[in-house]
C-alpha cells in the first residue's frame, strides 16, 4: 500500500510536467505568439532607427524604456523556447537558437563605459536579425545561402581565374593608353570589376578603341562570361540547393508523419490488447 502511494505523486507530477510542457509547446508554435514576436522585431528596428535621429530628449527617454521592454521580452521568449523543447540538451545545439541566446544575452550588457556602449548597440542593432530566425521561409533562404557557399566558392574562384587572364591581356595592351587604369595586372582587375558593374564601362571602352578600334571583343566577351554566365551559375548554384533542401523538408516531414501514425496505430494496438485482457478476465471472473 505505501508503495503504491509513493508512485502515485510521482505519477501525478509527471503528469503535471508533461502537462506543462505540452502548453508550452503550443504556445510557442501558436501564430499569435509567432506574430507577436515578429511585431517586437519590427518594433525594435523601428526604434533603432528612430534613435539615429535628433529627437526630443522625452522621446529618447521613452524609447529608451521601450528597448529595455524589448530586451525582458526577448529574454522571456527564450525562457519559453528552452522551457517548450523536448529535448533541452540539444537547444543550443541548434544554430538559430544559439544566435537568438547570444544576441538576447549580450543586450544585456551593461552599458557603462564607451566600449561596452558601442558592443551593447550593435547587438541591439543585429536583433534585427532575429526575424530570419522566426520566419521560417526566410530561415530556409538563409539556410540554403549557407549550404551553397561551397559550390559558389568553385565559381568565385573560376571568376578570379578569368579576371586574372583578362587583367593581364588588358596590361599588356592598354597600359600605354591609360597608366591609371590598366598599369598593372592588380589595377587592370579593380578596372575589369569597374567593367563587370556597368560603372561606366563604355568610357573605358572608347579610350581604347581610340587606338585599338577592336577591343570592343574583349570589353563584350569580358562582359558576356561574368554578368550573364558566372552571375547565372551563382543563381543556378542556390536554386539546386534550395530545390535539395525542399526535397529533404517533404521526406521529414513524411516520415514525421508516418512516425506519428504508426505511434498512433500502436496506441490503439496497446488499447485493444487492454480491452481483450479486461473482457477475458470479467469473462473468467464469471465463470
Amino acid at each position: 500500500m505505501s508503495t503504491s502511494n509513493e508512485s502515485d505523486p510521482q505519477a501525478s507530477s509527471a503528469g503535471q510536467a508533461s502537462r506543462a510542457a505540452g502548453t508550452l509547446q503550443r504556445i510557442e508554435s501558436s501564430r499569435l505568439f509567432q506574430t507577436a514576436v515578429i511585431f517586437i522585431i519590427i518594433l525594435s528596428a523601428i526604434s533603432i532607427g528612430a534613435k539615429t535621429y535628433d529627437i526630443p530628449p522625452f522621446f529618447e527617454r521613452l524609447l529608451s524604456g521601450l528597448d529595455m521592454a524589448v530586451t525582458y521580452f526577448f529574454l522571456a521568449e527564450i525562457l519559453l523556447r528552452f522551457s517548450a523543447c523536448q529535448d533541452r540538451r540539444r537547444f543550443f545545439l541548434d544554430g538559430w537558437n544559439l544566435f537568438d541566446t547570444l544576441i538576447v544575452v549580450g543586450s544585456l550588457v551593461p552599458l557603462q563605459n564607451a566600449e561596452a556602449v558601442l558592443i551593447g548597440r550593435l547587438l541591439r542593432v543585429f536583433r534585427v536579425l532575429r526575424l530570419v530566425s522566426v520566419v521560417p521561409e526566410l530561415r530556409s533562404l538563409i539556410n540554403a545561402l549557407l549550404k551553397a557557399i561551397p559550390r559558389m566558392g568553385y565559381i568565385a574562384l573560376l571568376m578570379f581565374i578569368i579576371f586574372y587572364i583578362y587583367g593581364a591581356i588588358g596590361s599588356l595592351f592598354f597600359s600605354g593608353i591609360d597608366e591609371g587604369l590598366w598599369g598593372d595586372v592588380s589595377v587592370a582587375m579593380l578596372t575589369l570589376f569597374r567593367v563587370a558593374t556597368f560603372e561606366d564601362w563604355t568610357d573605358v571602352m572608347y579610350a581604347t578603341m581610340e587606338v585599338h578600334p577592336l577591343s570592343w571583343v574583349y570589353y563584350l566577351s569580358f562582359i558576356f562570361l561574368t554578368a550573364f554566365v558566372f552571375l547565372n551559375m551563382m543563381v543556378g548554384a542556390i536554386l539546386e540547393v534550395m530545390s535539395e533542401e525542399a526535397n529533404l523538408e517533404s521526406a521529414t516531414q513524411a516520415h514525421n508523419e508516418r512516425h506519428e501514425m504508426a505511434s498512433r496505430l500502436e496506441q490503439m494496438q496497446q488499447q485493444l490488447d487492454e480491452m481483450h485482457n479486461l473482457l477475458k478476465s470479467r469473462d473468467s471472473g464469471r465463470s
